[in-house]
């Protein structure tokens, strides 16, 4: 297996093109020629807190991924046992108070890789959550197309413990993910959820036993493969789209823009060639498999 991982770097100098596909320290990313990257958040005695650096590396890894011909899936995860524990509070909070510069370019740049890239990511994104997962952890965690826990994952909303609110996207992340009255009463008394509770509310699609977290994962993510992957991005899109504001008339023109759009850009030509196998041919049953593709 693969691993990507060098030595440190100093985050105010952005990664150049060259090292920033080559070189990370804060990130890990494994490539194990099943099409799937696993990439970690590796700062582990920090619980994977998200600091600056790891930030603007993953701003630059998904720009890597996304055109990388050999993956079609990226599996979000975090390096020895935890998810992460939210944004460092120290470094990106306390040591950027006095920086407002190289905060505004944090914030209106690199942090968005949790949000406004991985919701709109064209390639599958899992997360897998082990461990804590904290606060602003909460934004990628919903951006993921998918996500899978470990039955005993902990999730935790604290910060009205300590006097803020849930900020950037993570009350609008959390709201989306399991609606009005189970997104407020955790957002406003702070209790804990594990993997379980997280699945039934619908902040997770499932929760598994710890020792079968990976391998849940990894049948997902083959599943997934098995697709027509520029209908899994159409749809993906299309889910998001009509689930942000769209009244049902405009869902209804984007959704046949959108099939139009498809059936114009699809090299497999993937609609004429599933309805021919299954109405001429016979060949296949929709409801169980994907058309066959040669």
């Amino acid at each position: 297996m693969a691993v990507r991982s060098t030595g440190p770097k100093r985050w105010e100098h952005e990664l150049s093109e060259a090292s920033a596909y080559s070189a990370y320290s804060t990130i890990r990313i494994e490539r194990a020629g099943d099409r799937i990257a696993w990439v970690y958040l590796n700062r582990p005695e920090k619980r994977n807190a998200m600091s600056p650096q790891l930030h603007m590396e993953m701003y630059h890894a998904l720009d890597e991924l996304e055109i990388d011909d050999e993956i079609d899936v990226v599996v979000i995860a975090g390096a020895e046992g935890n998810f992460s524990s939210g944004q460092d509070l120290k470094q990106f909070f306390r040591e950027l108070e006095d920086k407002p510069d190289q905060r505004y370019l944090m914030e209106q740049r690199y942090c968005k890789w949790r949000w406004d890239r991985l919701s709109t990511f064209p390639k599958i994104t899992i997360a897998m959550v082990d461990g804590w997962c904290v606060g602003g952890a909460f934004t990628h965690l919903v951006a993921c197309d998918f996500a899978i826990a470990a039955e005993q994952a902990r999730f935790s909303l604290s910060e009205v413990n300590w006097g803020i609110i849930p900020g950037g996207m993570v009350t609008k992340a959390v709201v989306e993910a399991m609606g009005y009255r189970d997104s407020l009463y955790y957002i406003l008394t702070a209790e804990e959820l594990d993997g379980a509770r997280a699945a039934q509310v619908g902040l997770v699609n499932r929760a598994v036993p710890a020792a079968e977290l990976r391998a849940e994962v990894e049948r997902l993510a083959t599943m997934l493969m098995r697709k027509n992957q520029h209908v899994l991005r159409a749809s993906k899109q299309a889910c998001r789209m009509v689930m942000r504001g769209m009244d049902n008339d405009q869902s209804l023109d984007y959704l046949g823009a959108k099939f139009t759009q498809l059936k114009a850009l699809d090299p497999s030509n993937g609609y004429s060639t599933g309805l021919s196998s299954f109405v001429d041919g016979k060949t296949y049953k929709p409801v169980h498999d994907p058309y066959p593709r040669g």
